[in-house]
């Protein structure tokens, strides 16, 4: 990040690859936490099985990338 950039966001830290990584398990998570709720309320709204099977489907994916989001962070202690 140049100078002139800084001095237009002085309270934005300069961003490695390591934060880069942990800002977009974080939003993934998110997302799919999002997703999951979503659906969960189709179904309690609808009744219909697919809203609550999908719901399913995508909080497994949440749980693997919150997973992997602790593993990254693991990583990050050890090296």
């Amino acid at each position: 990040m140049s100078n002139a950039r800084r001095g237009a966001l002085p309270n934005w830290p300069a961003l490695g690859n390591g934060h880069i990584t942990m800002l977009l398990f974080r939003w993934a998570v998110l997302l799919l936490l999002l997703a999951a709720i979503v659906s969960f309320v189709f179904f309690i709204g609808t009744g219909q099985e697919r809203y609550k099977l999908w719901g399913l489907k995508v909080l497994k994916w949440t749980v693997l990338a919150a997973l992997g989001f602790f593993a990254v962070l693991i990583l990050e202690r050890l090296a």
